[in-house]
């Protein structure tokens, strides 16, 4: 079984729904098990038989939330003994703001990913145009960007964005798998 752990952390709670949307999207490939992990209730033991993480926050002032950047530093131990080395990883950002510096954050993740030794994962859907019913309307590649107004969560961030971060799971865990069958038939 492939496992995909979507960690996160949400301030007002848009973030949470985008982690939901993004795991409901993994849902939809059979033989994947995925969890769905803030991170105030970490399971290390989880992130760490995970085949696939993927990380996201907020952008709070160009930055991901001081809450995800501690859960960041709390990996150093992991980092030390290369517990997630060859692990795939993706990720996600949400801001208020169309932009938000969005971008800036999303490299943020990257980076993390890139100092653990994992793979990371960009995400190819083409946009479908730049309304709130379309798909990847913030044309993001690198990983997934949503919106939220502010307002309350159920109704924002928008369907096309929900729909976008859905795709963006089923995307990570079909990848998942075949690094796993990869995995599967190398020598140990």
């Amino acid at each position: 079984m492939t496992r995909v752990v979507v960690v996160y952390h949400s301030g007002y709670g848009h973030t949470a729904v985008v982690a939901q949307c993004v795991a409901e999207g993994a849902r939809r490939v059979d033989d994947v098990c995925v969890s769905v992990m803030p991170v105030s209730a970490l399971d290390w033991d989880l992130l760490d038989c995970a085949d696939a993480l993927v990380f996201g926050a907020p952008t709070y002032m160009g930055s991901v939330s001081a809450a995800f950047k501690q859960f960041m530093d709390d990996t150093s131990r992991i980092w030390f003994r290369q517990g997630w080395r060859d692990k795939l990883a993706a990720g996600f950002v949400n801001s208020g703001a169309l932009s938000g510096d969005k971008q800036v954050a999303l490299q943020q993740l990257q980076t993390f990913a890139a100092q653990h030794g994992m793979h990371w994962l960009s995400f190819p859907l083409q946009t479908t145009g730049t309304g709130p019913d379309d798909l990847n309307r913030l044309g993001c590649n690198s990983g997934l960007m949503t919106q939220s107004d502010n307002a309350d969560p159920a109704l924002t961030p928008p369907a096309g964005d929900r729909e976008t971060a859905a795709c963006f799971g089923e995307h990570i865990a079909r990848c998942a798998q075949r690094w796993r069958r990869g995995a599967d038939h190398l020598p140990r």
